[in-house]
């Protein structure tokens, strides 16, 4: 009898490719015959033929070929089952290793966006590295002072010292980085063995001045003497400034700050007054602050201007000033004076001082404006040794509309050899015509001396390409993060999160009664439109300027309407970069420079004042405008708000094309302003 019994199933791949031709041979391996299959386990003797079987014998037979071909069965549904599944499988690793190679690329592009991040941050690391020998050189000059002034070396090789220094600013060798704290002894030694290796035409310029960013600062003074010294310094000159030792310093800002142990006394109503001598670094340049001792409370105030003796507190340190620049031996190429607070520098500089070694000295005067000039009794000028009756006429210091009195800034005009005027858009010919405050027939006398030059901005802090307050960088090549930052601005000041809103930002330092009512009109037609966002940020602490800001709130009440009544400046890139425009109530703004940040930032400037004469030249002047003043003019200047509106969004070619070609424009400290100061100072020489 044949007996048949189950056979092993063969080992199967992972994922076997079952076919027709697969099934059939598995059929045959599934059952074989063991004739011998008796004898080899010695149950049968012999023979045993296939009718002699029972019932029950068959009956096992089906059962167990039932059994085995359920197994089968089963077995090949099982592997169906891991086929279909495996194939799922491989479609969700498909749709993962797609997943994977998008987040691939993000992070490609994030590390593209660090690598360029960082080469930003190495452009401005260089540029603190060359800042950091500007500040060295600032800190071997102001040594060099307290020698002078100690008596430990005389005028003449101070003088020499000096020019050593600025001659070879680039070229400082790291040996000098660490004298300053050497003896003065072992100081001198090393300078005086410092080889000139390469020689620099710069000018050296000291600023006598009331104010200075981040130190002290009021109005648009502080940023300017800041500003406009640490370009010209980059430029190859030396700047030093000389201010008063306030009380209210921000002496943190101060690096090295230090009392000079020397005495020096100065000249004041009769008689010499000691004063102490502070020394620092601010922003890389040479800082020295003159502090009076029995005249103490000149400068003990918690504010800076607005006290009755105004006239005698500037009058005593202008003159300290010159004092000390006698006792320390420095020989400038320019003293650079500024507002009425130091003009008296002039006619005592030409009067008491000329002719105590600084003959090679010449005089600049710098007016923010002409609408502060202090007028006083004549006999006051004695103070500071003048001579009053020499001084009270009309082609020097006498007032043009109130002849019994003196007029300090008419006096600095008077007697400097060059004035520069500092405004954005203005002419020379308009300031002179209806400008001066009462100082026109002496600014027509004086007009060849003087010089309009545009305030400018600090590219270092005001840059969208590095900018650190700003979610995301972006520049004129590649506007994505402008857009990132628009969003950001909606989000964090409750606005409808959307970037084709447009957005209009507004930054205030003061609000009169006409830019109320214009505004609010601007703001009401504005809306009327729909798809317009307002933003309104004012920088005056004054409660006037709260309740003009409450008064538009209440008048102008909107959801696309937000108001920020308290400066804040890394709120202040936020709103400048993220928005589309931004009103301007003048684009002479020396104070905040918000034009200027504007076109940076890819806003378009927009005046608040359509039409008002203050946003373009006269017709005959237009050839002495600024280059700011002729782009200005060209481009944002004629238009107004609801056209900036239409042709965003009519027009976003043209509208793109603009934006752009302001942002690649430099009118920073370092371009415009810069040059017309050095242009300036060179034309003393001849």
């Amino acid at each position: 009898m044949e007996i048949l019994v189950a056979a092993s199933f063969p080992k199967l791949p992972l994922f076997p490719r079952i076919s027709d031709g697969n099934r059939k041979s598995t059929r045959h391996q599934l059952l074989y015959c063991s004739r011998n299959f008796g004898e080899s386990n010695g149950l049968f003797r012999g023979p045993i033929g296939r009718e002699s079987g029972s019932t029950n014998d068959v009956d096992v037979h089906q059962n167990h070929l039932k059994s085995i071909g359920n197994e089968k069965e089963e077995k090949h549904t099982k592997i169906w089952q891991l086929f279909e599944e495996a194939q799922q499988n491989i479609q969700y690793l498909n749709k993962q290793r797609l997943l994977a190679m998008e987040e691939l690329g993000r992070v490609k592009n994030e590390n593209n966006s660090l690598l360029d991040r960082i080469k930003q941050l190495e452009l401005k690391k260089d540029a603190n590295v060359r800042k950091d020998k500007l500040t060295i050189s600032s800190e071997l000059l102001l040594r060099i002072d307290s020698l002078v002034l100690n008596g430990v070396i005389g005028s003449k090789e101070a003088s020499d010292l000096r020019r050593l220094v600025m001659d070879s600013r680039s070229s400082l060798d790291d040996n000098l980085y660490d004298i300053t704290s050497k003896s003065d002894a072992e100081f001198l030694a090393e300078l005086r063995h410092f080889s000139n290796k390469s020689q620099e035409n710069g000018f050296h310029i000291i600023h006598i001045c009331t104010e200075m960013s981040p130190v002290i600062s009021v109005g648009s003074l502080a940023s300017y003497i800041t500003g406009s010294s640490c370009a010209l310094q980059r430029k190859g000159n030396l700047v030093e400034v000389i201010l008063p030792k306030y009380a209210c310093l921000n002496l943190n800002e101060v690096q090295g700050l230090r009392e000079v142990e020397a005495e020096f006394y100065s000249y004041f109503n009769g008689q010499l007054h000691e004063n102490k001598i502070w020394t620092g670094i601010v922003k890389g340049i040479g800082v020295t602050f003159i502090q009076p001792i029995y005249y103490s409370s000149f400068f003990s105030h918690e504010k800076i201007y607005g006290y009755p003796n105004d006239f005698e507190r500037f009058t005593y340190f202008s003159r300290a000033s010159l004092d000390y620049l006698v006792k320390s031996g420095k020989r400038p190429d320019v003293l650079h004076i500024h507002n009425w607070q130091t003009s008296i520098v002039g006619p005592l500089f030409w009067d008491v001082f000329v002719n105590q070694g600084l003959e090679g000295t010449r005089i600049v005067l710098t007016c923010q404006s002409f609408d502060s000039q202090c007028l006083e009794q004549p006999e006051k000028l004695s103070l500071c040794g003048l001579d009053p009756s020499r001084l009270l006429r009309p082609d020097r210091l006498q007032d043009n509309n109130m002849s019994h009195l003196v007029n300090v800034l008419k006096g600095g005009v008077v007697y400097s050899n060059k004035v520069i005027i500092m405004s954005s858009v203005q002419t020379k010919g308009q300031i002179v015509s209806a400008l001066g405050h009462g100082l026109e027939p002496t600014l027509a006398i004086h007009k060849e001396k003087m010089v309009i030059a545009p305030s400018g901005f600090d590219k270092s802090t005001w840059d969208p390409s590095f900018d650190n307050f700003l979610p995301q960088s972006y520049n004129a090549d590649d506007m994505t993060g402008k857009s990132v930052c628009k969003v950001a601005l909606q989000r964090r000041l409750g606005l409808h999160e959307k970037a084709s809103k447009i957005l209009v930002g507004c930054i205030y330092s003061g609000i009169i009664d006409a830019d109320l009512d214009k505004l609010k009109m601007l703001v009401l037609m504005a809306c009327k439109r729909g798809g317009v966002q307002f933003i309104f940020m004012g920088s005056g602490q004054t409660s006037g300027m709260r309740s003009a800001f409450e008064i538009l709130q209440d008048e102008v009440m909107d959801a696309n309407v937000r108001f920020i009544d308290e400066y804040d400046e890394e709120l202040s890139h936020l709103v400048i970069s993220g928005s589309d425009i931004m009103l301007c109530p003048s684009f002479d703004d020396p104070l905040l420079q918000v034009p200027l940040k504007a076109m940076k930032y890819g806003a378009a400037p927009v005046p608040v004042h359509f039409g008002d004469s203050r946003f373009r030249d006269f017709g005959d002047d237009i050839g002495e405008g600024t280059k700011f003043s002729k782009y200005i003019n060209s481009t944002f200047g004629n238009t107004s708000l609801g056209q900036a509106i239409d042709e965003f969004k009519n027009d976003p070619s043209e509208w793109n094309t603009r934006i752009k070609d302001a942002m690649r424009m430099d009118f920073s400290w370092d371009s415009e302003c810069a040059d017309l100061h050095i242009s300036t100072y060179a034309g003393l020489k001849t």
